[in-house]
């Protein structure tokens, strides 16, 4: 079994694969932490990365080829991830919503407790919201260029899950009922 997560910056993504991980008793992974490295280690922000994968293919690639051997191993894990839904097809697949002003102060507050190495400090939730807007156009933009997809179109998904008002404990049980009922 394979659940793939994707969502809007701030619905909890990386949080709820580590809460269905220790449920389940499977490895979890994060697309988004394997990116936050490849920045780091080019002395970059996972924002500047992000903007160099407009014309930079590998910045892309090389996670997303990560990803279909993952889903081609045969082992049972949780993965967030953008267009993990699109490279592990045989996968559970999950969209987390959220509101803006609610995904905004998430980010903020974890920006403001350094929980992230590879995003700044934000000074206020209105900067973390035109991130979020520049995030998501450019991830709209690279997703649309190297594989013709779009992460947003709900349509995608097995399940499209409204995170704003519900507990990690709540979005857990939701997807676990869900993929009980699917089996």
């Amino acid at each position: 079994m394979i659940i793939t997560i994707t969502g809007l910056p701030g619905a909890g993504k990386t949080t709820l694969i580590k809460q269905l991980s220790e449920i389940l008793g499977v490895p979890w992974y994060s697309v988004g932490n394997l990116r936050g490295k490849m920045a780091e280690e080019r002395g970059m922000t996972i924002d500047e990365l992000n903007v160099l994968g407009e014309t930079e293919a590998f910045t892309d690639k090389e996670v997303d080829e990560y990803q279909k051997k993952l889903g081609e191993s045969g082992e049972s894990f949780v993965i967030d991830g953008r267009l993990s839904w699109h490279f592990i097809p045989n996968s559970f697949k999950v969209f987390l919503d959220v509101d803006p002003d609610v995904g905004a102060k998430r980010i903020y507050n974890a920006s403001q407790k350094g929980e992230r190495d590879d995003e700044k400090a934000y000074g206020s939730v209105e900067e973390v919201k035109q991130f979020i807007a520049d995030r998501v156009a450019s991830d709209v933009r690279r997703y649309q260029k190297y594989y013709g997809v779009d992460f947003l179109d709900r349509s995608n998904y097995d399940l499209v899950l409204d995170t704003t008002n519900l507990t990690i404990d709540e979005k857990a049980k939701i997807i676990l009922d869900r993929l009980k009922n699917a089996s």
